[in-house]
């Protein structure tokens, strides 16, 4: 049985900032060339993706980037994944290789977008992890990436306080 021990060793998996481990496995070497006048402000590759994963206890922070990110589960325990748009109503989706529990082996979180994930509240036991693959296109650029303030997301989404506290 594979553990998450297994998975960070053998893909060189380092910590990522919002939470978990992660290695950037693709850059596009072309890009798109975004100028200071638009939402990016400079050039961004075609496309990047990384493996990444949770294990029991990690959770991967709120956060946003300027670019459509999907999500395509591996191995592990089911991950939920919290979205919060900047108008209308918060989703979530929950990778996983069971679909008859309503999980999915891939998804997506639009651009702009708050969002978070962590292990599903079923895979708590010792050992549990999750291993995913993310592609970001325009491609990931840490310039693009900001972290959610908790108080100013939780007054927008009261009925969402639990989640977006875990996730903070």
């Amino acid at each position: 049985m594979r553990t998450a021990e297994f998975w960070i060793g053998r893909l060189g998996l380092e910590r990522h900032p919002e939470g978990g481990w992660y290695r950037e496995t693709y850059r596009s070497e072309g890009e798109y060339g975004f100028d200071s006048n638009s939402l990016f402000g400079s050039p961004r590759s075609y496309a990047t993706s990384i493996f990444y994963l949770l294990e029991r206890g990690d959770r991967s922070r709120l956060h946003r980037i300027n670019s459509d990110e999907q999500w395509y589960f591996h191995a592990g325990s089911p991950l939920d994944v919290h979205c919060f748009p900047a108008t209308g109503v918060p989703s979530s989706f929950t990778l996983g290789d069971e679909p008859d529990a309503g999980q999915v082996l891939h998804s997506w979180v639009p651009a702009g977008n708050w969002f978070g994930a962590s292990l599903s509240e079923q895979s708590d036991a010792p050992g549990t992890y999750t291993l995913v693959s993310c592609v970001v296109a325009p491609g990931f650029d840490f310039r693009d990436f900001s972290f959610a303030d908790c108080k100013e997301l939780t007054a927008k989404f009261p009925a969402h306080a639990r989640i977006i506290e875990m996730l903070s």
